[in-house]
């Protein structure tokens, strides 16, 4: 409702202040016949980009030297830079972000050329750029709903060009956020053809990233290979660990004090792949199964939606079976 504001001071009327009119002096270098024009002139300069630089090379001196050098030769203004060097693989990692009128091919050219010299491995992008993503899930609702209202409130810098499930529970979900559905059932007869249709969607929809929020089938070796490093997954961790049906009801029965949630790459390894993200929750006896299930759910929603986002943001680079994150 909006408000009026009241004064008790009787008004008092003033007469009105001279209006005063600026403009511009008239270009008197018109020409005969020419109209001097007093517009103001359109700059010729490109428009500066922020990009985000993230790398990995074998470790050497010169590494920080070369890169900041390309970037200043290109009228780069350095406004990020997070570095690391692991002693036990002998790699050395970068993110940077910079802000440059420079075109971007040239930049991409330059860096091609230092990457040559160092076997180094880069990839060059917008910040903030939506990435194009397909999430995945089956019955259960909680990190799903929470990637996408993220991404709708929070600007979680993903796209989400789809939503696949092997049942049909989430549909209406997916539709209130306005995200295309795709129901792919999945049997033991059926999953071949199934993942075929997968892999057909990521090509078609040009899929960069790949979600699985609470997807509870496991992908065959050929798709975790075909997408490697660009497929995200989120489960329970439990310590010590429960396996099968019911996890939740059967640490309650052991009285576990800790629950937690672990995202990591997906490998053709089961739950073996690189971990991004991990956190813990502690409970106490007093809690119920019921109780649990929320407060896990809870902390695999916020595990999942980090792992994203820093993924999005060029803050992870495998190091082997390891990753180095840069929040």
């Amino acid at each position: 409702m909006r408000s009026i504001l009241t004064s008790s001071i009787s008004p008092v009327w003033h007469p009105p202040a001279p209006c005063t009119v600026r403009t511009r002096p008239l270009d008197t270098r018109a020409g005969p016949g020419q109209i001097a024009s007093t517009l103001p002139q359109v700059s010729t300069e490109p428009p500066t980009q922020h990009l985000v630089l993230a790398l990995s090379c074998p470790d050497r001196p010169g590494i920080v030297h070369a890169v900041s050098g390309v970037l200043a030769e290109h009228g780069g203004n350095i406004t990020e830079s997070q570095q690391f060097g692991d002693p036990s693989t002998g790699l050395f990692f970068m993110r940077v972000q910079v802000e440059t009128a420079a075109p971007r091919h040239e930049l991409e050219g330059a860096l091609t050329s230092l990457a040559h010299d160092f076997a180094m491995e880069f990839a060059l992008d917008e910040v903030g750029r939506p990435v194009r993503t397909l999430i995945m899930a089956s019955k259960d609702a909680h990190c799903l709903s929470d990637l996408l209202f993220r991404q709708r409130s929070q600007r979680l810098p993903i796209d989400p060009v789809g939503v696949v499930a092997n049942h049909p529970d989430l549909e209406p979900l997916a539709e209130f956020y306005g995200v295309p559905f795709h129901h792919i059932p999945v049997t033991q007869e059926s999953k071949p053809a199934a993942e075929a249709e997968l892999l057909g969607l990521v090509r078609d929809l040009d899929v960069e990233l790949v979600v699985l929020a609470r997807y509870m089938q496991i992908l065959s070796d050929t798709v975790c290979t075909e997408l490697a490093g660009n497929v995200i997954n989120i489960h329970h961790s439990f310590l010590p660990s429960f396996k099968g049906a019911r996890p939740y009801a059967q640490a309650h029965g052991r009285g576990v004090k800790l629950i937690g949630a672990t995202a990591h790459y997906v490998t053709a390894d089961l739950d073996e792949g690189p971990i991004i993200e991990q956190d813990v929750e502690r409970v106490t006896h007093a809690d119920d199964v019921a109780e649990m299930v929320a407060r896990g759910q809870d902390v695999e929603r916020r595990v999942l939606a980090r792992a994203v986002r820093w993924h999005a943001e060029h803050r992870v680079l495998v190091d082997g079976q390891r990753t180095v994150v840069f929040p």
